[in-house]
């Protein structure tokens, strides 16, 4: 047929947007509203402008609901957060789990992406705005989100690089809810996200010293050459300002590496707080960002990586709340809460916060790829998806049931081998 009259628009009826039936009419499910609960959530705002002023703030409403978002979705994070340390406190993670930590990971990172942005809509509110209904507020405030010091303390945020809240334990201002005291203790006993990860990065295949194939072994000696090469460059240098400034920086980069090759040295920067990482775990996490693109250290780098983007978007999150403070109230006003407000939020942007920051220094200890030593063919076989044919493990294939057994589950940087390979 040709012209309009053509009830057929490709291969569509014109009656299928209303083909279907009401399933609200033939089912006692539960219906939208009432699987949500919307009722509780949409009837929580309750406005204390309304209540106790005389006349309502419109700009109070868009307070209360930016900050129950942010405890929604701290809530989703934990639930997230809590699934993973759980995968993490066996002794070896499968290959399939970890696919699924990855995933995970990666949910909580898009979502702290989503409150770092948040805070731009609270901006929409002027500081006169905020005046006209702060008074309401005292003494609640941010602080005492008990979810946000659970998250922060399920990471890895450890109690002594905590800045003192009014030269006290951050817990006091829990004082008055002892079911909250008893949450916040058990999460600071609980291992953390970031001891979780240490005790899975010091099982990095090829940190073992007594292997002829110890990658450590190798690393300190690709180091030392670099070094003295440099400092052989330097010392050919025939301007003598520059051979001193050259020198100079040999000496430095030597004692930069002795922090990781002395484990005594780590010790004492992990006791003065510089480190977080056990000296292997940070083996291993050197090793692995060496490796990356070996097919079993490409998901360990992974995470590594999004590990560094959860700790990278929380502090820019800080950093938003900071300016938004500093913009509602200015830099001397005291928090609604008692704290010095601007000041000690800004106390938490430093270093101390950083749970991995180990792994953000990680890029003062990468070589020149050229200088970076090769694995070996044992190494390479350990790492590889792929069975090796010539492998003792192949050969060994008929030595019985329970032999292949103990060799299929052996553990690859915390991962779990699919092949008969035995670390």
């Amino acid at each position: 047929m040709s012209g309009g009259g053509c009830p057929m628009n490709n291969g569509f009826r014109s009656s299928d947007a209303q083909d279907g039936i009401n399933m609200a009419d033939h089912s006692t499910g539960m219906m939208y509203g009432e699987y949500l609960q919307l009722d509780k959530i949409l009837d929580g705002q309750r406005l204390m402008s309304e209540q106790l002023g005389s006349e309502t703030v419109h700009d109070e409403h868009l307070f209360i609901v930016t900050h129950q978002a942010y405890e929604l979705w701290f809530k989703q994070i934990l639930y997230e957060l809590d699934s993973v340390r759980e995968m993490f406190s066996t002794q070896e993670i499968e290959e399939r789990k970890m696919l699924e930590v990855l995933k995970r990971m990666n949910r909580i990172a898009l979502i702290w992406k989503l409150l770092r942005d948040q805070v731009m809509i609270l901006e929409t509110m002027t500081p006169l705005d905020f005046m006209e209904f702060r008074e309401y507020l005292t003494p609640s405030s941010g602080f005492q989100s008990l979810q946000f010091r659970l998250l922060e303390n399920k990471l890895g945020i450890r109690q002594e690089h905590r800045v003192r809240y009014n030269q006290s334990n951050y817990i006091k201002v829990f004082g008055n809810d002892p079911a909250a005291v008893v949450e916040l203790q058990r999460s600071e006993e609980e291992p953390s996200l970031c001891e979780l990860v240490q005790r899975w990065l010091e099982r990095t295949p090829g940190l073992d010293e007594e292997h002829p194939s110890n990658f450590w072994s190798q690393y300190h000696e690709a180091v030392d050459a670099l070094i003295q090469e440099q400092q052989n460059e330097a010392e050919a240098t025939k301007d003598e300002a520059l051979k001193v400034h050259l020198l100079s920086e040999c000496q430095k980069k030597k004692e930069i590496f002795d922090s990781i090759f002395d484990v005594d040295i780590h010790n004492a920067l992990v006791a003065r707080g510089e480190r977080r990482f056990s000296h292997k775990a940070l083996q291993g996490a050197i090793m692995i960002t060496f490796y990356r693109d070996e097919p079993r250290f490409n998901q360990p780098h992974q995470l590594l990586s999004l590990l560094m983007d959860i700790d990278s978007l929380i502090t820019k999150w800080r950093y938003n709340h900071v300016m938004l403070v500093q913009r509602m109230i200015g830099s001397q006003r005291i928090g609604t809460g008692g704290s010095s407000g601007y000041q000690y939020l800004r106390s938490t942007l430093s270093d101390r916060y950083k749970v991995f920051l180990d792994l953000f220094n990680l890029s003062t200890f990468i070589l020149p790829r050229k200088h970076i030593p090769p694995l070996s063919h044992y190494m390479k076989t350990r790492l590889s998806i792929r069975e090796d044919p010539n492998s003792q493990s192949r050969q060994a294939g008929h030595h019985g049931e329970e032999d292949n057994k103990s060799q299929s589950g052996s553990s690859i940087g915390g991962l779990e081998t699919s092949g008969e390979l035995s670390l």
